[in-house]
């Protein structure tokens, strides 16, 4: 039968797949942790206050917790957080704390039924949004935190194929749009002109001019108020050793080339695509970040109640490794300028690994109205907050409850008719086990074994729409879930949430 012959091409593709990475230094446990790494829950205080560290005098809590797959975060001019949730397909709004506690009063969804919005801006009255194939804005109230216009997509038909798909916008002290797109494969001669590039634009998304190339994955952005230049952060490219090619920060010029594909780090040719005359047009990176530690959003802080040794330094997401033999990164750093030019790299919030138990991932820093700085994590499902000369009991929310501001009330399977409910759970079983997913996961019971993902307590981190988002673009490397239509991916997420 068909059925069998795929699932056999499947497992064996697979199989042929563990033995490349372990080739290349990948262990499996380094690869499902990519794999399904969509958070594992929202770490209670207790273990907060046990495993996060932070500087001497600084302290750290939970702000916010169970807000699935958490990415970039801008606080409005009232004191909210604005999150991006890109396989949520939403941006939600985390009210401001009112009562003064260290803990966000609410979640509540600002816009939804976007296309993968990964990061945000404010400009003018309006909040700009950057979703995977386009850059939308909507006229914003800061006081109300209210949309108060219809949604407008500026900028269209960005490519979002393959590798590297999110987008990040920023808006520049010149009061342009700068948009920076990762390429569509680890390394390759890219084909598309937007991307492993920063563009930039006008407000209204006209006038595009191609600022800089050569930048594989340049997910953070963020202007110095030391030199008023443009840095970003870059991954390195995979499938080299553990050791091997660093990330960078790059100080970003325009009409600049920085590398990729063919130069890694500070001018080695790139033994696929390495080219001596590109060699020495592109620009090396200001700071080297450990290879594969994947450094994602960076701001520049000038906060007064940081001190003085933490003004004007960088604060940066390494979101961490996923094809090293051991893990790395999970942390943020602060970057603080020296003497020879470049950066002393420095633990700032770190404790998310810990002899591989990894219990979050950072991805993005903004500085708060409070003083203190605020860490997305699409990991932990979790907004950190970290600041100084507050006590710890102050930053580190007591109560250890479910019921914590953005976990989801429900599934949403509440809302089927017992006998329907049934009959999709029967269905998605069907789907689970002819689809292939048993080569990778364990259900009911299963005994672990080489590669495989135990799937349990699904519902603690997804509703019926959410686990249909994720099918469709789940955590690389795992490839989409391809179903034939809806009423199957409403089956294969029932029957998981009711596992």
């Amino acid at each position: 039968m068909w059925w069998k012959i795929l699932l056999g091409l499947l497992a064996a593709i697979l199989i042929g797949f563990f033995i490349m990475i372990e080739r290349v230094g990948v262990t499996p446990g380094i690869l499902l942790s990519s794999l399904f790494g969509m958070g594992t829950g929202t770490p209670e205080a207790s273990t907060i206050r046990s495993s996060l560290k932070v500087p001497p005098g600084f302290s750290v809590g939970l702000y916010a917790g169970h807000i699935n797959n958490a990415r970039f975060i801008r606080f409005t001019r009232a004191g909210d957080l604005i999150v991006a949730q890109p396989r949520e397909s939403r941006i939600s709004l985390v009210m401001r704390d009112a009562n003064g506690d260290g803990i966000a009063d609410g979640t509540r969804v600002l816009m939804d039924n976007l296309v993968r919005p990964h990061s945000i801006d404010f400009h003018e009255g309006y909040l700009y949004i950057a979703e995977s194939n386009a850059v939308g804005r909507v006229r914003f109230d800061h006081e109300t935190g209210t949309l108060t216009g219809d949604y407008e997509r500026i900028i269209a038909g960005l490519g979002d194929e393959g590798n590297h798909w999110t987008k990040t916008i920023l808006f520049g002290p010149d009061g342009l749009l700068y948009l920076s797109a990762g390429s569509t494969c680890n390394v390759c001669q890219e084909t598309d002109p937007m991307r492993a590039a920063i563009t930039r634009y006008q407000p209204d998304g006209s006038g595009v001019e191609r600022f800089a190339t050569g930048l594989r994955n340049a997910v953070g952005m963020d202007f110095s108020p030391l030199d008023g230049h443009l840095y970003a952060t870059d991954n390195g490219r995979d499938l080299l050793g553990d050791d091997y090619p660093p990330c960078e920060l790059n100080r970003v010029e325009a009409g600049q080339f920085y590398g990729w594909p063919n130069v890694n780090g500070f001018g080695d040719p790139d033994p696929d695509f390495g080219d001596e005359a590109k060699r020495e047009e592109a620009i090396p990176p200001v700071h080297g970040f450990r290879p594969h530690n994947a450094p994602l959003g960076i701001r520049f802080i000038q906060l007064e109640s940081f001190p003085e040794e933490y003004r004007n330094v960088a604060l940066v997401a390494l979101h961490g490794s996923w094809n090293r033999s051991t893990y790395d990164g999970y942390k943020v750093v602060s970057l603080h300028p020296n003497s020879e030019g470049g950066y002393d790299e420095r633990d700032f919030l770190s404790g998310f690994e810990n002899n591989g138990d990894i219990i979050g991932r950072p991805v993005d820093v903004a500085a708060g109205p409070d003083g203190c700085v605020y860490v997305s994590d699409d990991y932990a499902m979790a907004i950190f907050r970290v600041c100084h000369g507050e006590e710890a009991a102050q930053a580190v929310p007591a109560p250890e409850s479910p019921s914590l501001p953005g976990q989801p009330a429900s599934t949403g399977l509440e809302n089927y008719d017992p006998v329907e409910l049934q009959a999709l759970v029967a269905e998605g079983e069907t789907l689970f086990r002819t689809r292939g997913c048993t080569s990778c996961h364990l259900v009911n019971g299963g005994k672990s074994g080489f590669g495989l993902k135990r799937l349990e307590n699904l519902d603690d981190r997804y509703t019926v729409n959410s686990l249909r988002s994720f099918f469709k673009t789940p955590t690389p490397p795992m490839p989409p879930v391809r179903l034939d239509n809806e009423d199957q991916e409403l089956a294969l997420a029932a029957y998981l949430l009711e596992l």
